[in-house]
């Protein structure tokens, strides 16, 4: 069970509804969602101040209908200050992507930024996002650990709730949407999971992917597929008993009714999920009218479908997660 200090339960509070359920929008994203943007047809009339803005679009637009939102110091800082004032901040604080030129995936800060600077900034809580096979060489694996136990001391010292993301790959295999990667996920993701839940990295919340890639999933797929729906319940049960940490689920771009479902299946496969950092699912369609038509189509769009996707998803999860306050040591009951 994770003990909290006054500070680190009240920034989780924050970032919460009632019951104890984090729903919470996510558009930190740089790299990709300059990809997006510049795809669009102005391209060149867009560029990093579109950013800037699309990001303020959303959060002024959506923060309303999430507990929280996560945001990064690079672009969104706009955006923060412009959210709803029921709504939680998550800052982000780590470099976008990673240096492809080296072995491993390495982790790197945003050297501008401190705990303590994202913190006067007004965040609630930080968030990092590392990447990890638990397969790669103990070199590489002893750096992210001891680099992710530095982190959490980090929060620890600021008193801030530390959200570690963690998104697995393989490193002898760069497609992570192929059947071959399909069938070796579930440990990935379980194993990173359980390693990261020791107390040395003192994470609070773990955000995480869902244990299988759904479109190998019976059912889910028309094509031949890698699990049976009873073999990926038993991987959700699994990935909920690898920690006792409160952990939440990332969207990871599939669609808005997609995730819903994958919620609904967590749930009946025996998953004690605690909410959710939704980010493309949410918004990603929005980019190509506000691209090609302007900032009033992009926010007619983010107030119709936009609304209409985090409403619907706030419905589902509060028929599927778990209150956060079960897992944790305090006096505290919702």
């Amino acid at each position: 069970m994770l003990n909290l200090s006054d500070n680190k339960l009240n920034g989780l509070k924050r970032l919460s509804d009632q019951n104890g359920i984090i729903g919470a929008l996510a558009i930190d994203q740089r790299g990709s969602l300059k990809k997006m943007i510049t795809a669009g047809k102005a391209a060149d009339e867009v560029g990093d101040e579109g950013i800037v803005r699309f990001k303020e679009m959303v959060s002024q637009e959506l923060t309303p209908y999430a507990t929280a939102i996560l945001l990064d110091p690079e672009y969104g800082l706009n955006a923060a200050k412009v959210r709803s004032s029921e709504t939680g901040l998550l800052m982000a604080y780590e470099k976008t992507g990673y240096d492809a030129s080296e072995v491993g995936r390495l982790p790197d800060l945003l050297a501008e930024w401190s705990v303590q600077r994202l913190k006067e900034e007004g965040a609630d809580a930080i968030k990092f996002l590392l990447y990890y096979d638990v397969d790669e060489a103990d070199s590489i694996n002893q750096y992210k650990q001891v680099y992710m136990e530095r982190l959490g001391s980090e929060c620890m010292g600021e008193d801030i709730p530390f959200f570690l993301e963690i998104i697995a790959y393989d490193a002898n295999n760069d497609d992570g949407k192929s059947r071959e990667y399909a069938k070796v996920k579930p440990r990935k993701v379980i194993e990173a999971m359980r390693e990261f839940s020791k107390p040395q990295y003192h994470v609070d919340v773990l955000k995480v992917e869902i244990p299988v890639n759904m479109n190998f999933v019976e059912g889910f797929t028309e094509g031949d597929y890698v699990y049976s729906q009873e073999e990926a319940a038993a991987f959700f049960k699994e990935q909920s008993e690898a920690t006792e940490l409160p952990f939440i689920f990332l969207s990871a771009g599939v669609s808005a009714a997609m995730f819903q479902d994958i919620l609904r299946f967590a749930k009946s496969s025996g998953s004690t999920f605690n909410g959710v950092l939704c980010g493309r699912a949410t918004w990603k369609e929005g980019v190509e009218p506000f691209v090609a038509e302007g900032e009033q189509a992009g926010r007619a769009w983010l107030k119709e479908t936009g609304r209409d996707n985090i409403e619907e998803l706030n419905q589902v999860l509060q028929q599927t997660a778990s209150p956060w306050f079960h897992k944790v040591n305090h006096s505290y009951v919702g």
